[in-house]
């Protein structure tokens, strides 16, 4: 008994097989790649009914309707017709499903295969009614996905390729600043083109800092490649005018002190705080370089006063935001004395002839300068004894001091201050502070009637009163 009903099943099976066969396929391929139009449609059937009745129905139902060449069968021989797909659903007695039909045909010839669809109204036992949803056009699908497939294309095609481009930019531009770094010296130190021709240097840490100021245009730079300061960066400080431009980390502060110690060094420049010299771009090496400070000032409050190059940028900020605009002559800033060094540095866009007309039209200037007071010159070396302690007290404390005629202190002043308490007092006799001189602070000075002036240097002093005797700390 069981043996006979496992052969019942088994032949059953086969059969629902073979008509699947015949009523899906029907010897047609599946050719999706050739299809144009694909007819999208509907069916509702009062029964229970199965996919091979819904194929059926429709092979069955539209044979010899739309004549020999719209034949569904002879259709799907030639591949103009391709695999139809069919689905249903059974709920409450009623069958409900889709069909697929793909047409390589024109569009009316498919119109017309999808309107004979809608004639079909009984599949296998039961009533049924298809209803045509749409024609797709498969080719504009296709458009659209080659539209937006071209888009990734292409947004990939920016991301890999034109960094690329640039990256191979770069790699030609670095051969050629690669190229422009010179060996300077029996140490072989990497430089700049024009250092050794150049008035004034820039000294960095190492190969990569140079490289990174050739890049910017900067070609005055040499390295010391190290922390042991090379015997040619020493020589060179004597002859040329010297900027320090180190890292602003721990290492570069190390650097600068050596430099400050063992070089004659006349400006100090530092990267940001944290940051390398050779990973600044070309504002930041500027502005960098544009906020040196005199490397005497440097000494005094790093190593006396304990501070750090960056504490000193802040307390120059905050006076130059605090003090008046009239005060700015007096205050002993990289600001006040304009001279050819800062244009140095950027060397290629001054030729180097004009620097030195610079400099001869400077040192004339300088000698008509120190005419006059040489017949002063003995009387000074007394007279600035009788200040020294005076002198003195302003090094180390940064003020400036009033005196009377009997050398009282008649007021101790912030330097930045000086311009305005000279404007509102009177019976001031000498005027001691560690500042440089100006044309301005002499010109104010000389109509309060001060006989003495005393200041760490001079700059840009041009007219000197008979009755005024200006003095510099160095004489």
């Amino acid at each position: 008994m069981k043996r006979e009903k496992h052969v019942l099943q088994h032949i059953l099976s086969e059969k629902k097989r073979v008509e699947t066969v015949r009523g899906d396929d029907m010897s047609a391929k599946d050719e999706f790649g050739t299809t144009k139009y694909i007819i999208y449609a509907e069916f509702e059937a009062n029964g229970v009914v199965e996919r091979p009745d819904v194929v059926g129905a429709i092979f069955g139902q539209t044979e010899g309707l739309l004549g020999d060449d719209l034949d569904l069968r002879e259709l799907q021989k030639t591949g103009r017709i391709g695999r139809i797909r069919v689905e249903v659903h059974t709920k409450a007695g009623k069958t409900y499903g889709t069909i697929t039909v793909p047409s390589s045909l024109d569009r009316v010839e498919t119109a017309i295969l999808a309107a004979a669809l809608e004639t079909i109204d009984r599949v296998g036992p039961a009533e049924a009614q298809i209803k045509v949803l749409r024609i797709e056009d498969v080719r504009a699908t296709k458009r659209k996905y080659i539209i937006e497939r071209a888009k990734e294309i292409l947004e990939t095609l920016v991301e890999e390729e034109i960094p690329e481009t640039q990256e191979l930019t770069e790699e030609v531009k670095k051969a050629v600043r690669a190229k422009e770094l010179i060996e300077y010296g029996p140490e072989k130190l990497p430089a700049g083109p024009h250092v050794p021709f150049s008035d004034s240097i820039i000294v960095v840490e190492g190969r990569a800092d140079v490289l990174n100021l050739l890049k910017h245009g900067i070609k005055n730079a040499i390295a010391v490649e190290g922390t042991s300061i090379p015997e040619t960066i020493i020589k060179l400080s004597k002859e040329r005018i010297v900027t320090a431009f180190t890292d602003g980390d721990r290492g570069g502060e190390l650097i600068l002190k050596e430099l400050l110690q063992v070089a004659d060094v006349d400006y100090v420049a530092r990267a940001p705080e944290g940051k390398e010299v050779e990973e600044l771009t070309k504002k930041e090496i500027v502005k960098a370089l544009r906020s040196k400070i005199p490397a005497e000032q440097v000494i005094t409050e790093v190593f006396y006063k304990g501070k750090s190059f960056y504490d000193i940028i802040k307390e120059r900020e905050k006076a130059a935001e605090a003090k008046p605009a009239e005060s700015l002559d007096v205050q002993p800033e990289v600001k006040v004395e304009k001279k050819p060094e800062m244009e140095a540095q950027l060397t290629e866009k001054i030729p180097e002839k004009t620097q030195e007309e610079e400099v001869k039209v400077e040192t004339k200037a300088e000698e008509a300068r120190i005419i006059k007071p040489i017949q002063q010159q003995p009387k000074k070396a007394s007279e600035l004894e009788e200040f020294a302690d005076f002198i003195e007290r302003v090094k180390k404390e940064q003020t400036a001091l009033l005196l009377d005629k009997d050398k009282n202190i008649i007021a101790e002043i912030p330097v930045r201050d000086l311009l305005t308490t000279i404007s509102n007092r009177d019976g001031i006799y000498a005027i001691i502070f560690n500042g440089i001189i100006t044309q301005r602070l002499i010109d104010i000075v000389s109509e309060k009637g001060v006989k003495y002036l005393l200041g760490a240097r001079k700059a840009n002093v041009v007219r000197r009163p008979i009755d005024l005797k200006i003095i510099t700390f160095a004489e």
